[in-house]
């Protein structure tokens, strides 16, 4: 079992920037590739990005392309998301999402594919 804490959320205007945090605990030692998908109101919940366990390999929906960046740290058990040139349909509840992997370089863009995940943390972009 893991556990996964968001935080770094918040208000901010459109332009602007944020980095989330994603903090993983309990099995830990483990293989995990992680992602984040995110929830607008009255939305299904959507993908943003994945990283595979070695950090090597990421993969970013369209929508976020080129603005958000997904990283890890795995001596802090901690994956990362930049998000850059934020614009209101940013907004939305963003969620952290871990798997068991024996692939170090594998990544996984399907909520199907997780059956770990976090709270989620509020992400609203002002106009």
């Amino acid at each position: 079992q893991v556990q996964l804490v968001e935080s770094g959320g918040g208000l901010v205007q459109a332009g602007g920037s944020l980095r989330l945090s994603c903090a993983a605990s309990g099995r830990t030692f483990v293989k995990y590739a992680m992602a984040w998908f995110r929830q607008a109101p009255g939305k299904d919940r959507e993908f943003v990005a994945a990283i595979s366990w070695s950090g090597g390999n990421t993969y970013y929906a369209d929508s976020v392309k080129g603005r958000f960046t997904i990283s890890k740290d795995n001596a802090k058990n901690t994956v990362y998301l930049e998000m850059n040139s934020l614009k209101p349909e940013d907004t939305a509840v963003y969620s952290c999402a871990a798997r068991l992997t024996y692939r170090s370089s594998n990544y996984y863009y399907t909520q199907g594919d997780y059956n770990y995940w976090g709270q989620g943390t509020q992400v609203t972009v002002s106009s």
